[in-house]
């Protein structure tokens, strides 16, 4: 993408990502896939580092907004490097719209919008927790964690990707995961805000945070089966 050396306050992980991707889809064929899903975590690290350690609030609240509305004429109130990463970002995600248009006859442009929507709104959520020294309760922090991941945005990613008969119950399970499931310079994670709500020691947060991450895999590896 070339923003990381146009940014020099963002980390450069492109190596990183792309090895991450390997992991995810290890199959020969899924090469476009590990391509694009290296694209999408190198934005995922981008965006992250300007709510973490660069943008004001006001700067935040105005680049989420944009995002939100998903309108050129709206970048004009943004500062240079946000306008940047925007643009980047905007071009980004309407090709890959367009050539699944093209190939698959399906648009996919409102679903991976809303994807990037939330997770800007996530990220918007915890700088605002980071600013006002706000640590919120563990429940609070997961319902707002799952999507700052940016799990549901890879997942979102992975299915087009990987799919050649798109589904209209796979689209309404995109559309509506809200309803459906219900660090760098970061002053708040689900260990502090565990340790916080019950007064447990950083041992027994993280013993706790595993076991946790464990019951989540056989839930997968249940659904696998």
């Amino acid at each position: 993408m070339g923003l990381a050396s146009k940014l020099n306050f963002v980390r450069d992980r492109l190596t990183e990502c792309f090895f991450w991707t390997v992991r995810v889809v290890s199959q020969p064929q899924f090469r476009h896939c590990r391509k694009v899903l290296t694209k999408v975590a190198s934005f995922v690290t981008t965006i992250d580092d300007i709510y973490d350690v660069h943008g004001t609030l006001d700067e935040l609240e105005s680049f989420t907004d944009v995002v939100q509305r998903w309108d050129l004429g709206t970048v004009e109130n943004l500062p240079d490097y946000m306008e940047l990463c925007f643009l980047a970002l905007y071009n980004s995600i309407n090709e890959m719209a367009y050539e699944t248009l093209r190939d698959h006859g399906q648009n996919i442009l409102p679903y991976l919008r809303k994807a990037w929507a939330d997770l800007c709104k996530a990220f918007l959520k915890e700088a605002n927790w980071a600013n006002s020294k706000h640590i919120p309760t563990f429940q609070e922090y997961l319902e707002n964690a799952w999507l700052s991941v940016s799990g549901h945005l890879c997942l979102v990613y992975t299915y087009f990707l990987q799919r050649t008969n798109i589904t209209i119950e796979a689209l309404h399970s995109l559309e509506h995961y809200h309803d459906d499931e219900l660090e760098r310079g970061e002053s708040v994670n689900a260990i502090t805000c565990y340790m916080n709500e019950t007064g447990c020691s950083e041992a027994m947060a993280c013993q706790h945070i595993n076991d946790l991450i464990e019951d989540l895999l056989e839930e997968v590896e249940q659904m696998l089966c």
